[in-house]
């Protein structure tokens, strides 16, 4: 593993005076995913953040190819899908990751009450002002589905106005415009962006490639009539247009990942359509100096067009929220409510998935300890089913989550710090897995086999900062009842929602940025997890013992950073996952695996007064990256060499 990445750490790349040594931010990082804002060496839980810095640094031009590429999350094309990729974190597989993690942009859920991935396309990777990434807890405050933690994505309050293009090979078209201003009683900033490409596969028989067309438009209000009382508004419109590849075979893959395949029924690719729009309103108001609450109301409004299929369905997610601080000197609590309504309507039926939650979290810094800080919360939760057909009765159904979480850190000396975590979490069944239709008769029942996850996580970690040192180690362990999955039976071709009866998972992660120089730096992130599956009945027995297929038991993200000029830097990034296996082989004996992915990337960018021009080479050695579904079953993935030449613009 250490020679293939050390032998791809070759190449070089530029950056502006704006992305300096500086980058990797030893000065100071804040964290504020559990609602308290404190430094991350403060924290009772692990985490991971990357500022706008670091995204601009890393020269991605789309917030999947950040995340892919700089973040210890397992991220890939969701069989062909970059607009609503696969996610893994801490161990949870390609296949249902995305179903163990919450993701909100500022504040705003994207996970689906169905089986489909967030959204993040409608998310220009120019508007991001930081990325939080909480790791094994987070449920008290996002609830189901974070179980392996939360993704929090908070935008820019954008001053001034900033002009982007970029153009490179297969037909890449990335623009993206901003503007904002900020006054005493107003704050107000709009952007919208472009991101296209025309495939990197052949044409299909109806002389279509895999292209793909996101555009979105944002818009961010802040309205401040006095000191103590704030109102706020944002809007987000997103469309876009993808067409997904179909599975090779491994000749064919070995032979050219870019080919149609040559099965006889799989000569078009799948055309999706998925359009959404956004908005949320709020206020917050000081009560007094300590004691502030804030309501917000959030509203999606989504349609997924699956052409090929005549397959239309209509989401609406409806979430008000109502929060409750108190800050002191040495305590601070936040409670609150959260109520979510959310439905899929198609042509034959609407069925729901509302959540009803209450929460409390606090913490405490004992005047007698310093250097301590305690934390401990929890949340009730109730899950209400429906599903309507437009004719036959009515199904209805509910389950109860429960979250709470306990931590401590504790301060060792000026540069040196502990931290210790426990959590629970829940993650109930989605629409799709809750309910089952016999296509043969089409009637829609129950489905029996389905139970929430129960998962419970401990955290240990240590971190260690000098001046131009950022040192963090984590090391964790997951037990989990009830694992969420898709069995299948290879003898009968059955397929069945169900549960792993008894599973865990471990690992140990490294981020260590390093500063050599004024000039030079580097960073590096590495990941060990194992996640086995203790005991599964419907396996009959194969499966005990057996590792959960889909996850890699080593990530290793390295970054070089080489400010040669006043103007210009050298950036190279390295990604390299190691084999794991197929998603579907649960007792671990299919003949094919899913191979090791790997990514070279460069970046480059020089400055010239408010002009930043920019070049960039994704994949340099063109690895040919995929998905392994099963034996003869592999979705070509980040396979070619893309390159792009671009300018930004600061006014």
């Amino acid at each position: 593993m250490k020679k293939t990445v050390i032998s791809s750490l070759i190449g070089l790349a530029f950056a502006s005076p704006a992305f300096s040594a500086e980058t990797i931010e030893l000065d100071e990082v804040t964290v504020k995913a559990n609602r308290f804002e404190h430094k991350d060496t403060e924290a009772t839980y692990a985490s991971e953040i990357h500022t706008a810095s670091q995204i601009a640094a890393s020269g991605a031009s789309t917030l999947y190819d950040y995340l892919a590429q700089q973040t210890s999350l397992n991220v890939l094309s969701n069989f062909g899908n970059k607009a609503t990729p696969s996610i893994n974190l801490r161990g949870f597989g390609g296949e249902n990751g995305h179903q163990n993690v919450v993701i909100t942009v500022d504040g705003q859920r994207l996970n689906n009450i169905d089986g489909s991935a967030q959204l993040l396309a409608g998310i220009p990777i120019g508007n991001i002002e930081r990325i939080e990434i909480s790791k094994g807890s987070g449920s008290v405050i996002y609830g189901d589905g974070a179980t392996a933690g939360a993704i929090q994505i908070y935008t820019k309050a954008k001053t001034g106005v900033t002009i982007s293009t970029s153009w490179g090979n297969f037909g890449q078209k990335d623009h993206y415009a901003s503007a904002g201003f900020s006054e005493q009683y107003i704050d107000l900033s709009v952007n919208l962006a472009h991101d296209s490409h025309d495939g990197f596969s052949k044409k299909d028989e109806t002389g279509h490639k895999d292209a793909f067309t996101s555009t979105s438009q944002n818009a961010k209000l802040k309205i401040k009539p006095t000191e103590y009382l704030r109102f706020f508004a944002e809007g987000t419109s997103s469309r876009n247009d993808i067409r997904y590849v179909n599975y090779l075979t491994q000749a064919e893959f070995d032979a050219n990942p870019r080919q149609l395949t040559q099965r006889p029924f799989s000569q078009t690719y799948t055309h999706q359509s998925l359009d959404t729009d956004q908005w949320q309103l709020g206020a917050e108001y000081d009560i007094t100096e300590k004691l502030r609450v804030s309501a917000t109301h959030f509203r999606e409004d989504k349609l997924s067009d699956f052409v090929n299929f005549f397959n239309q369905m209509h989401y609406d997610y409806e979430t008000d929220e109502l929060n409750l601080h108190y800050d002191a000197d040495n305590w601070s609590v936040v409670t609150g409510a959260q109520l979510a309504d959310g439905s899929r309507r198609t042509s034959s039926n609407t069925t729901s998935k509302d959540n009803r939650a209450y929460f409390a979290s606090a913490e405490y810094r004992p005047d007698s300890i310093d250097g301590l800080t305690l934390s401990a919360g929890a949340r009730s939760e109730k899950v209400h089913y429906k599903f309507q057909p437009v004719s036959g009765a009515d199904l209805r159904d509910s389950k109860h989550l429960s979250a709470w979480d306990i931590g401590a850190n504790y301060r060792l000396s000026q540069t040196t710090s502990v931290f210790a975590n426990y959590n629970r979490a829940s993650q109930a069944p989605d629409i799709d897995r809750f309910f089952t239709t016999d296509f043969l008769s089409g009637v829609t029942s129950f489905n029996g086999f389905i139970k929430p996850a129960r998962v419970k996580t401990f955290n240990l970690g240590l971190n260690h900062t000098v001046s131009n040192n950022r040192l963090r180690i984590n090391t964790f362990y997951t037990k989990l009842d009830n694992e969420i999955y898709l069995y299948q039976d290879p003898s009968i071709f059955l397929f069945k929602n169900t549960n792993i009866d008894k599973s865990h998972k471990y690992g140990v992660e490294i981020q260590d940025y390093y500063d050599f120089s004024d000039t030079l730096s580097a960073s590096l992130i590495y990941n060990y997890t194992r996640a086995k599956i203790d005991r599964e009945n419907d396996g009959g027995g194969a499966y005990n013992g057996k590792d959960l297929p889909g996850v890699p038991k080593h990530t290793v993200v390295a970054n070089l950073n080489w400010k040669f000029l006043d103007h210009a830097m050298l950036n190279l990034n390295h990604t390299w996952r190691s084999q794991a296996y197929a998603y579907n082989d649960f007792a671990n004996n299919f003949d094919q695996r899913q191979k090791h992915y790997g990514t070279t990337n460069l970046a480059l960018h020089y400055q010239y007064r408010n002009l930043d021009f920019s070049a960039a080479i994704n994949n340099l050695f063109g690895h040919e990256n995929s998905i392994q579904v099963a034996d003869d079953a592999i979705y070509p993935v980040d396979f070619v060499r893309t390159w792009r030449f671009g300018v930004k613009a600061d006014f």
